[in-house]
């Protein structure tokens, strides 16, 4: 029971932050796809770029807009996307975010020997460590909550994942980790995963289907 409330109180800390967020303008995935070619040296010409840039297919367009406007407005900062995004409107970005979500993600797998580990934390959390489990936001099978700007990360490059991960958890403290979660709600998950805990779940999300 306690479990529930933690998670229940954690998601929807998290949903109240992404529904104060201005409302995302309508974007056009052919006007997007007019300003992407760029970005294909890095996430594919359909968004699937390999590791350890992110596949950006399939995601969901209010999460794309709101990192696409932390990128381009600095609240996160991501060295190889510097200068990339200056110029863009919000209509731009918007635009771009569709484009990727019309596109089909690729799948991904789940190395054998971390599939145990990684769906326990992905599934059930640490509640001990406050860690709220993965499905109650992204649900469980990774397809995340489009309306509400929670991310799809079903198949999702590991590497990526893990990256992301470690980089939350040192936002807990450290402002120069990443920041740019509402309520600091993937601060406090990541804060509460070890090294071996982040590696598990983000094989075991690379392989969800």
């Amino acid at each position: 029971m306690k479990y529930a409330v933690l998670t229940f109180g954690l998601v929807m800390a998290w949903a109240s932050g992404a529904f104060a967020a201005e409302p995302v303008p309508v974007g056009n995935a052919d006007a997007g796809k007019n300003q992407v070619a760029v970005c294909s040296a890095c996430h594919g010409a359909d968004g699937n770029g390999s590791a350890p840039f992110p596949k950006l297919a399939g995601q969901g367009e209010k999460y794309l807009y709101k990192q696409l406007r932390d990128v381009r407005d600095g609240a996160r900062s991501i060295p190889t996307m510097v200068g990339q995004l200056d110029g863009k409107s919000n209509q731009d970005l918007a635009d771009i975010a569709a484009f990727y979500a019309s596109q089909a993600s690729t799948g991904g797998q789940t190395d054998p020997e971390l599939l145990e580990l990684g769906q326990n934390v992905y599934r059930a959390g640490i509640a001990e460590r406050k860690v709220a489990a993965c499905s109650g936001c992204h649900s469980p099978t990774g397809r995340g909550n489009a309306p509400a700007g929670y991310p799809a990360l079903a198949g999702q490059h590991a590497q990526y994942t893990a990256d992301q991960l470690r980089a939350y958890r040192k936002g807990y403290e450290d402002p120069a980790g990443r920041t740019n979660d509402p309520n600091k709600i993937m601060r406090i998950n990541a804060f509460g995963l070890s090294d071996k805990e982040i590696e598990a779940v983000s094989s075991y999300i690379a392989g969800l289907k």
